[in-house]
């Protein structure tokens, strides 16, 4: 099991996938994108469900970082809780620049 935990490391830090002696690149920014997004939408799900604007709710999870924004429904909460705020506002301030 360490060596997949090792594995998993190595490919996060350095976005470099090694299968059958070939070398496969991919972007680690592209997949840190496509979890955000994964876990945004799950958590903005949740919070419709409950009946809570889910916008504002998650406006004011990132901007105050206090979890009591966000449900704990389903596990929403412990969801956004693995997300790196200070990445996501990266994230979505570049993707608001190139796309807006």
């Amino acid at each position: 099991m360490s060596d997949v935990l090792a594995l998993i490391f190595f490919v996060i830090c350095y976005g470099v996938c090694i299968v059958q002696d070939e070398t496969k690149m991919f972007s680690v920014i592209e997949t840190k994108e496509k979890f955000f997004r994964q876990t945004l939408k799950k958590v903005y799900k949740e919070l419709e469900k409950k009946g809570y604007n889910p916008i504002n709710q998650l406006i004011g999870y990132i901007l105050s970082g206090d979890p009591t924004y966000v449900t704990n429904q389903n596990g929403a909460r412990a969801l956004v809780g693995r997300i790196d705020r200070d990445e996501l506002l990266k994230v979505l301030l570049e993707f608001y620049l190139k796309n807006g």
